[in-house]
């Protein structure tokens, strides 16, 4: 090779190697902007065609339901204006009309609500009891009704603390026989008037009520089989302490217990050890 082709040479080589390079660059903001610039796949749940994100960032709920709320609050202001001596005041939670009344004022409403052209709620579904321990009439109980002519659902809420009864809904509906028992066998609130209220789900001689929140969950009794008595006994449980605090936390908590702002003067100290114990 001549000199003349060797300085040509010489020459070209760092020209295509700066062509090399700056085509791969090339390809490199091509397929970026190729990645950036694809298009989102098509399809009925994509909500916003701004965002990146194909997922759907789902329903308010205020208005899933507010198409709803507006006649339920309609119908609710219209069975206070029916009942103003009865109902106390009413709520609309998503698409349920609750009305609370006074433990009194339980059988004349659950009557209108049966009775009247604008009601038909017919059907007792269920009445349940709530546990509020921090309430001075702890106890909540709710009577859920069914409409099948207007394919309707109500709620009516009253009060009861552990001594003052409830009256019966058995004669407004045959249906609360049991569920009354259910009640009061859990949870211990009286209905007043009832023909049979006795306990129903627990066993004879069930000590408590079980759905309360100060029960304990192990209970008061233990029932075995005694294999030297061949029977079933029943047997008091020893417990330790009258409460019992259960921590729920795993053992990969990210979080401490926290601080005490509990102030010094109600702390209790630890009692000092006796001469006799050991430290």
């Amino acid at each position: 090779m001549s000199g003349a082709a060797r300085s040509i040479l010489a020459r070209a080589l760092p020209r295509s190697s700066a062509v090399t390079s700056a085509a791969a660059g090339a390809r490199r903001n091509l397929a970026t902007s190729s990645i950036v610039r694809r298009p989102l796949p098509a399809g009925g749940d994509r909500v916003n065609p701004v965002s990146p994100f194909p997922e759907s960032a789902g329903v308010n709920e205020a208005e899933k339901y507010a198409a709803v709320r507006l006649p339920l609050t309609d119908y609710g202001s219209y069975i206070v204006s029916c009942l103003p001596k009865h109902i106390q005041q009413f709520s609309v939670v998503k698409d349920e009309l609750t009305l609370y009344v006074a433990p009194s004022s339980v059988v004349p409403t659950l009557t209108f609500l049966r009775d009247h052209t604008q009601c038909q709620f017919r059907s007792l579904v269920d009445v349940s009891g709530v546990d509020f321990p921090t309430r001075s009439q702890r106890f909540e109980i709710v009577y859920h009704l069914l409409s099948i002519k207007y394919n309707a659902r109500i709620r009516v809420k009253t009060y009861a603390d552990e001594v003052t009864p409830v009256p019966s809904a058995t004669a407004v509906y045959r249906a609360a026989d049991w569920y009354e028992r259910e009640v009061y066998d859990l949870f211990g609130v009286f209905f007043l008037g009832h023909p049979d209220l006795r306990r129903i789900l627990t066993d004879y001689g069930f000590e408590g009520h079980p759905l309360r929140k100060d029960f304990p969950l192990t209970g008061y009794s233990e029932v075995r089989y005694d294999e030297e008595k061949k029977r079933v006994v029943s047997e008091p449980l020893q417990l330790t302490q009258a409460f019992r605090n259960f921590e729920a936390n795993s053992p990969w908590e990210q979080v401490g217990e926290g601080q005490s702002y509990k102030p010094k003067e109600y702390t209790l100290t630890p009692p000092k050890p006796e001469k006799g114990d050991k430290l």
